[in-house]
């Protein structure tokens, strides 16, 4: 080669390198989602989006080949490194030049503090590395997980990759925890975490999974599998919708008649508290009432609701029985033993009792019953009120954080519900269904979940479809309560988060493994949504793409 072209060459390549440094200078701001790279169903990067590299390429490494987690060399240059990829998408991430970090066996996690041990052992269990626990010193290849000083969301979290090793840290553990999420993600597969800093954090705060095993039982190990799942999501609930008509699915003591065959045994519900709490996740029992219970009343006919002419009503107990508030009471009390969480859901949906045309009427011993109690002009209504505020106060003594159904509330009634509960909203089509917007205005807190949606409703019955991840990633965000509207946006922090809900209407028209496969992408559509409400950056082909290389 000759003098000139040796120098022409030298040029072209300083030229290349300062036109790759200016296109990513500077942070890169996810916002959104992750950003876009080239695909096969013709994707395109949108503008100020950042630039994804092939899952076999990693950071500052040539195409094909593996990047060492040795600190950059002086005589070597790098890019800048590409946004992570992730589900959810991470919200922010700042670029740098490094070779990244690789996950190798003879390296370390430490922490900074015993609160972090059982995160720290989970990523060195999952990612092969070896925890060496509190540990002051610095060694290549590290993953250091730190509790931060100061304040802020708990659930965010730092994570600095660079000189080949590992930094995440944040306020609160399960921000820590949510951090080696991102990070087992993105070595999954022998991969590399990318040189820079990401910041990541959460919209909403609840984000969860509601699971119907009382129409339909579901095996602990199973329950157990979704727990790995959600957890490595992101997600903060589970849902437990463990008594209905059809069952009661969870052993217990103080009732032990009512308690179906097929049943999750208390210890197996302990192993599944314990193992969603050691992922950051809070398992929300709910024993609905004073519907819904017909597992309950099979042992206790005495109980039953029955209308002026005898007929009895299905599901529902009777709420005028000093006895049927005593059996509730008594299995709020026995289960919140059990459920350590602070959140409880009451139900109060479909009370059959008020359905009809004429509640007072058709059941003259609740409109009795309520005039008792409340005064001459006191309806059933008002007295169905006065039954969740009760089974509230309950709760409330086990410092619970409580949820009922929004057709548990009741418009125009002279009692109202407690201050403190939750709406979880799920439908408009009630008798007398009222707009979302009434109880924000209200100034109600409330959960999302929407059943245009979020409802999975085995075997489809009625006007249910199953939902699809693509419809939800496409057009579903928490605003969007009921319907396909969503609420202004004044209300947002009002709105805590929402769940993807199965339920089991037609118990056997899904295997569970037919379940868990068919929730599998609106699970993550969902996730991405409560983590950033915006439109995400990857068109649905490209994130369903992503979902099937992260597995």
């Amino acid at each position: 080669m000759s003098q000139h072209r040796r120098r022409a060459s030298a040029q072209q390549v300083r030229r290349k390198r300062a036109v790759v440094a200016a296109a990513f200078a500077g942070t890169v701001a996810l916002g959104v989602g992750v950003g876009v790279w080239a695909s096969a169903d013709g994707g395109g990067k949108p503008a100020g989006s950042a630039a994804q590299a092939p899952s076999d390429r990693t950071s500052g490494a040539a195409p094909g080949r593996a990047a060492t987690p040795s600190s950059p060399s002086p005589s070597r240059s790098y890019p800048l490194s590409q946004a992570p990829r992730t589900i959810p998408a991470v919200r922010s991430h700042t670029p740098a030049r490094g070779p990244g970090w690789r996950a190798q066996r003879s390296e370390r996690v430490v922490v900074s503090d015993p609160e972090l041990a059982d995160e720290g052992r989970l990523i060195a269990g999952e990612l092969g590395l070896s925890y060496a626990g509190e540990k002051d010193d610095v060694r290549a290849g590290d993953l250091r997980l730190t509790l931060g000083s100061g304040g802020g969301n708990p659930e965010s979290y730092t994570m600095t990759v660079r000189d080949g090793r590992v930094d995440i840290s944040g306020p609160g553990d399960a921000g820590v925890f949510y951090g080696t999420r991102t990070l087992k993600q993105e070595v999954h597969g022998g991969g590399t975490a990318p040189e820079g800093v990401v910041r990541d954090e959460p919209a909403k705060p609840r984000r969860g999974f509601m699971l119907d095993i009382a129409r339909k039982p579901y095996t602990a190990s199973w329950i157990e599998d979704r727990i790995r799942e959600l957890g490595d999501l992101k997600f903060n609930e589970l849902g437990l919708h463990f008594s209905d008509d059809q069952g009661f699915r969870i052993e217990s003591s103080t009732h032990p008649e009512i308690v179906s065959k097929d049943h999750l045994t208390k210890a197996q519900v302990k192993q599944i508290v314990g193992l969603a709490a050691a992922r950051h996740i809070t398992v929300v029992p709910e024993i609905d009432s004073p519907g819904h219970l017909g597992a309950v009343i099979a042992a206790h006919p005495d109980l039953q609701l029955r209308n002026v002419n005898g007929v009895p009503t299905r599901g529902a107990i009777d709420i005028s029985k000093p006895a049927s508030a005593k059996i509730v009471d008594d299995l709020l009390g026995e289960y919140t033993g059990l459920f350590t969480g602070d959140q409880w859901h009451l139900g109060g949906d479909e009370y059959q009792a008020l359905t009809v045309a004429n509640p007072q009427a058709s059941y003259p011993q609740l409109a009795a019953a309520a005039r008792q109690k409340y005064g001459t002009g006191a309806t059933v209504a008002d007295f169905a009120t006065g039954w969740l505020n009760d089974r509230a106060a309950t709760v409330r003594a086990h410092d619970r954080t409580m949820r009922a159904w929004n057709d548990g509330f009741f418009r125009n009634t002279s009692v109202q519900p407690a201050k403190d509960l939750q709406v979880a909203y799920w439908t408009g089509k009630e008798i007398g269904a009222r707009q979302p917007v009434e109880y924000l205005s209200a100034g109600r807190k409330v959960l999302n979940y929407n059943d245009e949606f979020l409802y999975y409703v085995l075997g489809q019955p009625q006007t249910f479809v199953y939902p699809t991840g693509q419809r939800i990633y496409e057009q579903w965000n928490p605003r969007v309560l009921r319907g396909t509207t969503a609420v202004p946006a004044s209300y947002d922090g009002q709105i805590l988060g929402g769940s993807f809900a199965v339920w089991s209407d037609i118990a056997g028209a899904q295997t569970q493994d037919q379940v868990a496969a068919g929730i599998r992408m609106p699970l993550r559509a969902t996730v991405q949504k409560l983590w950033d409400p915006r439109t995400p950056a990857l068109s649905w082909a490209q994130f369903r793409q992503l979902a099937d290389r992260l597995g």
